[in-house]
């Protein structure tokens, strides 16, 4: 059976959010990590080499593979922000349509800037994934 490739690891949040060469990128970053710590009352741990992760969950498919993976988490792609929170929020949650400027893509939601999005509403939906809620 197939093993987890991204782990949470002992490598430095501040370090990474820091080396982020775009400055938006960057500072939206640095406020998301504060937004879901705030939220979730977890630090922030990295995972794998590139993803802000927190907290801890435990995961089985159906095939019964299992692992860890974080209760919310976001990495600060090239061409997007993406948050890790869609897995436990539905696609259909009113709150989406409230959002602002988004995608949706598996269990990852895209925003490019912080700019675009209505804050209040991101952390309202950041809270029903902590809680694995869908409305």
């Amino acid at each position: 059976m197939a093993e987890t490739k991204t782990k949470q690891t002992n490598a430095s949040v501040e370090t990474f959010l820091k080396k982020i060469p775009d400055d938006v990128k960057r500072e939206d970053s640095i406020k998301i990590t504060e937004l879901m710590t705030e939220i979730t009352g977890e630090k922030p741990k990295m995972w794998g080499t590139s993803i802000v992760g927190f907290g801890t969950r435990r995961y089985k498919y159906a095939g019964g593979r299992e692992g860890d993976w974080p209760l919310v988490a976001f990495s600060p792609r090239k061409q997007n922000l993406t948050l890790y929170i869609m897995s436990r929020v539905k696609e259909d949650n009113e709150l989406l349509k409230k959002l602002g400027k988004h995608s949706i893509g598996g269990s990852c939601l895209y925003i490019k800037r912080l700019a675009d999005i209505d804050t209040p509403t991101l952390k309202k939906l950041i809270r029903q994934a902590v809680k694995g809620k869908s409305s």
